[in-house]
């Protein structure tokens, strides 16, 4: 159905040739034939011809075309990077939900003790996407992989790794969960994609469930940062004194300050980014006029 017209399309009972359309012999007043898309036999061979010849050309540019002798070892690590990454924020989602149900507001103090470890290795092993973007392997855009890791690395290192007292923050558990919650569906999706298999409501999740956890972990990291720096100012960690070869004095916390804005910055990037690919994965389709 367009909007100009209905079409029905109506299957014959047996494959033979018609002499006309209706079983009256005299044609009816109203029915007038499409002639754009009328055929005889000899136009139905010579549109069988064509289409054999398509066929027979596409195969043979398909034949030219050399064939990725590593096409299955790069899906195999694929799937198993996407369910190793899975697994580990599973584990950190789990425990932290356990945790909480458990000791309460008191799970928020120790979250980092407890749960830093696989972190560690969860972040550590995201830098694989940007790997995996750089050299062709996945179609996700660059920029956004850079922004999100070395985001996430840099509160996780920098702030988190280098400061006992950040480090029993509440901010912590937050920042953790709002991380472990959104890649619980990231991951799978990507797994499954490699296989060709789509999962809607997987697909609904993927593009759906970032939409607020995205904010609230920025907000997080945010918060995090700004209670860092009056630990750096008073430590001097990171900053950069004279005397020195550069003959320049850095302050840590200025450059955090700085950051904050790159923050927000990598925030609206990564929203836009992901806005794109929800309108394109589920918004509506558009139909061809016939």
């Amino acid at each position: 159905m367009t909007q100009r017209q209905l079409n029905i399309t109506v299957q014959k009972k047996e494959s033979n040739w018609w002499e006309r359309l209706t079983k009256q012999e005299k044609r009816p007043l109203f029915l007038a034939p499409d002639f754009d898309r009328w055929l005889d036999e000899s136009d139905a061979e010579m549109e069988l011809k064509e289409k054999e010849e398509e066929k027979i050309n596409k195969m043979k540019i398909e034949s030219r075309v050399p064939k990725d002798p590593f096409k299955h070892l790069k899906k195999g690590y694929l799937i198993m990077y996407n369910l190793v990454q899975f697994l580990g924020f599973s584990w950190i989602f789990v425990n932290m939900t356990v945790r909480l149900f458990i000791l309460g507001k008191d799970s928020f103090y120790d979250t980092f003790h407890t749960i830093s470890d696989m972190m560690y290795f969860c972040q550590t092993l995201a830098l694989m996407e940007i790997m995996n973007s750089l050299i062709g392997l996945v179609r996700s855009p660059l920029i956004p992989s850079v922004v999100q890791v070395f985001g996430r690395n840099f509160v996780l290192f920098v702030i988190l790794g280098t400061l006992e007292e950040m480090q029993s923050k509440p901010v912590v558990f937050f920042i953790f969960y709002f991380w472990s919650i959104t890649e619980l569906f990231r991951y799978p999706y990507y797994m499954l994609s490699c296989i060709g298999i789509e999962w809607k409501p997987l697909t609904w999740l993927r593009y759906t469930v970032w939409i607020p956890l995205y904010p609230l972990g920025g907000l997080a990291e945010a918060v995090c940062i700004v209670q860092s720096i009056p630990i750096f100012s008073e430590t001097g960690k990171f900053s950069l004194g004279l005397p020195n070869p550069l003959n320049v004095t850095i302050q840590f916390p200025f450059v955090l300050q700085i950051y904050l804005i790159a923050l927000f910055l990598g925030v609206f990037v990564n929203f836009r980014h992901l806005y794109k690919q929800r309108k394109h994965h589920l918004g509506p389709k558009k139909r061809k006029m016939k």
